[in-house]
Formats: C-alpha cells, structure tokens, sequence
C-alpha cells in the first residue's frame, strides 16, 4: 500500500508541474485538472475514475465547441451578420419541432442523433414532439436521453386540429380517399396523410406548448444531416431579416393539387392588400426553359409546380400567425382540397411565403447537407464539404452507385429559384 501511494503522489507532483508549466494552454490545464481528480479519487475509490474523466473530456471538448464558434464561418457572405460572442449561442426564442407517431421511434431517434451531433448539441434548444394521440412512456424516455440534455415537450393535438373540419363531407371524403387509390395518387388513399398535411398547414402553429416560441426547425423521423452547421440558423435569420428557410425546391405532383391554383387566384383577387409587391411571383408561374438544367414544365395552370421542400423548413412563427396567412389558409381550408383532393402543406406553405413575404426574406440553406429519402442536398464545394466536415451519401435509396444530389436533377426548380427569388448567394472560400 505504501509504494502504490507513493507512486500516486510522484504522479500527482509531475501533474501539477506540468500545469504550472503550461499556463498558456487552458486545453491541457483542463486535461491537467481532470486527471488530478482522478488520481486523488482513485487513492480512495477505483469506481470513481472513469466517471472524472468523462467529466474531464466534457470539459474540453465544452472549450474545443466555444473556441470554433468564436471563429467567423468565411464560407458564407461577408456581408451577412453572425454572432461573435459564444455566451450568446442558444439565445434564439426557438424549437425544434417533431410530428411523429410512437412508431416512428426509430425515425425520430435517428433524425434526432443526427440533428444533435451536428447542431443542437452546441446551443440546446429545446425539441417539441407532437401527436395526435399520448406518447408512449418509452417513446418520451429514449428522446429525452437522445436529447442529450436539452429540454422535451410532448404535445398532444385536439381532435378538433386534427381531424377534418365540421363542413367536410365524409362520404365526399372516402368517394375521393377510393379514387385516389385507383389513380395512384401519391399517398392519396391515407385518410392520416390528409390530416397531416391539413394540421401542418394551418395548426401546427396553433398548439399551446408553439405560442411560447417566435422560431421553429422542422424535423421529420428517418433524416440525415450530413454537415456541420457552424452556427446558429435562427440568429441567422433574423438578424439577416429573413423570415423562411429551405434546402430543397422541386416539383409538385399535379395530380395531388388540381384545382389549388384556381383557389390561390380567387385569394389573390379578393385580397389584394395582402400580397407583398415585392412577391416571388415569377419564381412560381415561369415556364421558360433553362437551358438543359430543368424540366418542361407542362402544368395545366399557370402554376409551374414549384416548391420548398417543408420536410425541412426553418420558419417564424409570427408569419403563420399574421392576419394574411390566417386568411391565406381560411380560404383555401374552406375550400376543401385538403380533404376532396391531397393539397399538401408543402405547396400551401411555399406559395403563401412566396406571395406574401418580401422574396428577400426567403433563404436558401446552400451549405447544408441533408438527406430526406429519395433525396438529398450536399455542398459541393471542396472547401465546404472540408470545413464542414461533410460525409455526403455516396448511393440512393435504390443503391446507384453515384448520388448527385437533388440541385443538379432536371426536377430540382433551384435554378427557377436563382432566377427568380433574390439571386444565387456566391459563398467566399475558406481560407
């Protein structure tokens, strides 16, 4: 026992002359000090080391995250504003959202592994989990450990936000759910799809534990984000004036929404007051071919199909409470093709933003990487993929051995977008 304690206290006494020696360096002092502990709790008690030096780790590697968000993110415009002091991180009136159902478990353990690695593990913003029936006790107990401390909220949704609307015909509703299945329509024969899209486009916003927040993250189960963030998209948002977020624009089934347009146009005309002059209308009714980059868009409207992918949408909420969304979406919820056809949310979101925000408040997240099957969106500069630290899939979700990504395909309307909306954001490289 002498010589065991004897030895400690060599290696403690070389410890601390180390430290002293190396002031310089508050990364090896931090190692330095976990490591003392542990010797001195080791003299009394074996079960104690391992958990000092975890402690020792998650306090490096706490300096190592502030001292990179201490460091300007050089990829992205010079002229944009970003946050310099790491203290205010994580301050944003802000959440991240999640509809799931209990069985999508698996889904949203994965999205959120992969959402917390590369975001939300430096600024801990809290996650809200939505269903339209009680989560089980095992989905809320593995989302609160895979939320890796930050806070979880579980919501249950009314009936009445979830289920169709009093003036709904039901048995209009099941003739259309029927045929939609014979045309194959796409998820056209799910009742639950319906209530989804209609929940997504004009209640989610609505639910108690969202009235706390001015910002929400969308997140789906069974995603991958592929890239470091490197800063906080929130902030970004708001001190750039911008007031909607997207990684992924393509093209609309037509047959899920035949007569949506008809019913957009009808708002347009009877209000006007609401339809911003600076709008992206172009970027929704453009036709002309660009180049070999898109396709010929052969809509029977003057709607060219064009959307933001709301799987991932980065929003404030305050748009979706405005009067012109309230009366955006009461015109269109009353028209009834959330139910007599399958409008999704994801059209209903983009043209609203598109028609009744200035266009300049709409951004493109091009450095990114997020992967929704079938597609996926990666930064294709070397530079970035490097800073970034992004691992971009190699293969489809049929196995192609090269996956481009979806903003090269001919569907993509990306380049509509760079047309139309407020331009292409050249990003400067990293030096």
């Amino acid at each position: 026992m002498p010589s065991v304690l004897f030895r400690s206290l060599v290696v403690l006494l070389t410890l601390l002359i180390a430290s002293y020696l190396s002031q310089s360096t508050d990364h090896f002092k931090s190692t330095v000090d976990g490591l003392q502990q542990s010797v001195l709790l080791k003299l009394s008690s074996n079960s104690y080391i391992d958990l000092n030096l975890v402690e020792a780790y998650r306090k490096n590697k706490l300096r190592s995250q502030q001292h990179q968000q201490q460091q300007d993110p050089q990829y992205l415009k010079q002229s944009w504003v970003f946050p310099q002091s790491p203290s205010s991180y994580g301050r944003e009136n802000a959440t991240l959202v999640m509809l799931a159902r209990n069985s999508d478990l698996d889904g949203a353990l994965k999205s959120m592994r992969s959402l917390q690695d590369r975001f939300n593990s430096q600024y801990n913003y809290p996650w809200v989990f939505l269903n339209e029936v009680p989560f089980t006790s095992e989905f809320i107990e593995k989302t609160t450990l895979m939320a890796d401390g930050a806070p979880t909220y579980y919501e249950l949704v009314p009936e009445s936000d979830w289920e169709p609307p009093e003036f709904i015909d039901e048995s209009r509703l099941q003739a259309n759910l029927f045929q939609a299945e014979q045309d194959n329509v796409l998820y056209g024969g799910f009742r639950s799809y319906r209530n989804m899209c209609h929940f997504n486009s004009g209640y989610f916003y609505r639910q108690p534990i969202l009235l706390n927040y001015d910002w929400y993250f969308r997140v789906e189960p069974d995603v991958e984000y592929m890239c470091d963030f490197q800063y906080d998209p929130f902030r970004v948002l708001r001190e750039n004036h911008k007031q909607y977020g997207f990684v992924i624009t393509i093209h609309e089934y037509e047959n899920t929404i035949p007569t949506l347009w008809n019913h957009v146009e009808s708002f347009i005309e009877t209000y006007p007051q609401y339809i911003h002059p600076n709008n992206a209308w172009d970027f929704l009714t453009s036709k002309e071919p660009l180049a070999d980059i898109s396709l010929e868009i052969n809509s029977s409207s003057s709607y060219n199909l064009c959307h933001f992918w709301s799987n991932f949408e980065i929003g404030n909420l305050n748009f979706f409470r405005s009067e012109a969304y309230q009366k955006f979406f009461e015109h269109l919820d009353h028209a009834g093709g959330f139910y007599y056809e399958r409008w999704g949310d994801a059209p209903v979101h983009s043209i609203a933003v598109a028609l009744l925000l200035d266009k300049n408040e709409i951004h493109h997240f091009e450095d990114i990487g997020y992967y929704h099957a079938p597609y996926m969106t990666c930064p294709s500069a070397e530079d970035l993929l490097s800073s970034k630290r992004c691992i971009c899939r190699s293969e489809g979700l049929e196995g192609q051995s090269t996956f481009k990504g979806m903003d090269v395909e001919l569907h993509s309307c990306l380049p509509r977008w760079w047309k139309h909306g407020p331009g292409k954001t050249f990003m400067d490289p990293v030096v």
